[in-house]
């Protein structure tokens, strides 16, 4: 038996020896490597060692365009302002309203736009009566009525009354002063007797004989009065 186990032990120990020496070389086979694969064997063991996660890869961001492709968001609609007028369908504020300024001058005036004596306009006379009695008549200060920066005088309270209803259908052309002198670039005085109706309108002159010249051509007078009205009132002198 004791031969038996030495034989044993003896077989163990080659069997030991021969294991050792292999172990060992194969371990010296691995150190005569070259570095490239030590480094790899290394790299195996380490996921990360000596590798940049963005070696290689593109740049994302290279050469794109966030908007490129997209559609324009205002493309095809309508401009919100385009037609729209911020007045239109409003009501005219001042529609209905009388003219503050009708019948008064707009500008001063060396001469009062109405041919005014003692302070009253023209001489007195009813420029109503002129033209529902056709003749002249003298008013009377009873009936009176402010209008266009003077007093006009009538003979009846009804004279007056359509006067101030229309003040400017009754009022002489001219403001009262002569309309023969007016068509010559004059401001000229009145006469109450010197007067003449002419489609609707009343038209006074300094007195009969120079209404004869002015009778001679209405029309022609009537356009040159009224290129020369009403510049005259601006003329240094008021002639009598």
């Amino acid at each position: 038996m004791k031969v038996k186990y030495i034989t044993t032990i003896a077989i163990a120990t080659i069997l030991g020896l021969v294991t050792a020496n292999v172990s060992y070389a194969n371990l010296k086979t691995s150190t005569s490597l070259n570095s490239t694969t030590v480094s790899s064997k290394i790299a195996e063991a380490n996921p990360c060692a000596g590798k940049n996660p963005c070696a290689g890869k593109a740049n994302p961001c290279a050469g794109k365009n966030p908007c490129a492709g997209k559609e324009n968001p205002c493309a095809g609609k309508a401009n919100p302002c385009a037609g729209k007028n911020p007045c239109a369908g409003k009501a005219n504020p001042c529609a209905g309203k009388a003219n503050p300024c009708a019948g008064k001058s707009s500008t001063t005036t060396v001469h009062p736009k109405y041919y005014t004596e003692k302070g009253v306009a023209l001489d007195g006379q009813d420029v109503v009566a002129y033209f529902t009695q056709g003749k002249l008549v003298m008013g009377v200060s009873q009936f009176k009525h402010n209008w266009g920066g003077t007093t006009w005088m009538f003979a009846s309270a009804a004279n007056r009354d359509m006067f101030a209803k229309s003040p400017e259908k009754y009022a002489p052309q001219y403001g009262g002063y002569c309309a023969q002198a007016a068509s010559e670039g004059n401001l000229v005085v009145t006469q109450p007797d010197a007067w003449k109706i002419v489609d609707g309108k009343l038209y006074l002159n300094y007195d009969k004989k120079v209404q004869v010249e002015w009778i001679a051509d209405i029309p022609g007078h009537i356009a040159l009065a009224n290129k020369n009205w009403p510049a005259i009132l601006n003329n240094k002198e008021l002639l009598r």
